[in-house]
């Protein structure tokens, strides 16, 4: 079966990566379902797995957004200075006081479902010129980066699917959120999968991460992220705005279906 779950992975990393790099998002968010129902990874391992994935998957868009210019700017030092301390944080509070995954999924639902539906209707019905706040200040983005570090460090998926959708509803272009927001995910992963790997030499249960459904789905993420930031210029704003609300509500809706049965 080892092969089988190899191909398995390397398809569902690519597709997920594809739709959601152009956003921002690496996908990480996308397959903590995916592995807690179809690969049946334990709990807490599948947060390492999905910090796995981003490091192998990150810089396929990356490169791509490093190429035309998009990583240039003081938007990801602010996000990538403000999580790193976060996910380790993070990672800390999930092997210690949060293993179970039915905490873990209900959790993400209380948070992705509301911000997404925020979000799309924000798009939907703009705020009046008039009556629009300006964007975050610099010290509220560096302690909103921090939060979504522990966040990230507690659900593995590096902070950008949450830092996207509050962004960009508070007026920040997507072009300029996407690539800050997945350089400050790589960064995360980084030290989080490194942070869960001392962890797991100190404690007992399945805290390493599966090493081959990372990698696996990691190198389609690759690809996949790479194709995503390719298609993002392509992409008007307003379908991006609406992609990463429906993204981010779908998610919340199917972790409180699953937390309910």
């Amino acid at each position: 079966m080892g092969w089988e779950l190899g191909v398995a992975g390397l398809a569902v990393g690519m597709l997920i990566a594809v739709v959601t790099a152009p956003v921002g998002v690496s996908g990480a968010v996308f397959l903590l379902p995916v592995q807690l129902s179809l690969f049946a990874v334990p709990s807490p391992a599948v947060t390492p797995t999905n910090l796995l994935y981003n490091v192998v998957a990150g810089p396929g868009a990356l490169l791509r957004y490093r190429r035309s210019g998009a990583l240039a700017g003081p938007l990801v030092r602010r996000l990538v200075l403000g999580t790193l301390p976060g996910v380790v944080v993070g990672a800390v509070i999930r092997v210690f006081a949060l293993p179970g995954p039915r905490v873990f999924r209900l959790l993400v639902a209380a948070l992705m479902l509301p911000l997404g539906i925020w979000l799309i209707t924000r798009t939907l019905r703009p705020t009046p010129v008039e009556n629009r706040r300006p964007e975050p200040h610099p010290r509220t983005v560096t302690g909103l980066a921090l939060a979504v570090g522990v966040v990230g460090g507690i659900y593995g998926i590096g902070g950008g699917s949450i830092l996207g959708p509050i962004l960009v509803g508070r007026g920040v272009p997507v072009a300029r959120v996407a690539p800050a927001a997945l350089a400050s995910t790589f960064a995360t992963s980084m030290v989080g999968a490194s942070t869960y790997a001392l962890l797991s030499l100190a404690h007992n249960g399945s805290i390493a991460p599966d090493w081959l459904l990372g990698l696996a789905c990691g190198l389609g993420g690759l690809i996949g992220g790479y194709l995503g930031a390719r298609l993002q210029p392509c992409l008007p704003e307003t379908f991006l705005r609406l992609l990463l609300g429906s993204l981010a509500a779908a998610l919340g809706t199917l972790y409180t279906v699953q937390t309910l049965r």
